[in-house]
């Protein structure tokens, strides 16, 4: 699945499956960026967002 957003103007690939009852996923494009939730929509809502704070953070150490 891909995720379109502002995110300095790139497409991100979002990894996800189902495991035991919960959905996990990763950005390829960003291994420090992974989550876990119980639906798949609040799943991809969670990388969204972490993947927003992983890009700010980084801009701010740089």
């Amino acid at each position: 699945m891909k995720i379109d957003g502002a995110i300095m103007n790139r497409i991100y690939t979002a990894v996800t499956k189902q495991d035991n009852g919960w959905w996990i996923g990763w950005i390829e494009e960003v291994p420090s960026v992974n989550c876990q939730e119980r639906t798949h929509k609040q799943l991809l809502e969670t990388l969204k967002v972490t993947l927003k704070e992983a890009m700010e953070f980084d801009k701010s150490v740089t």
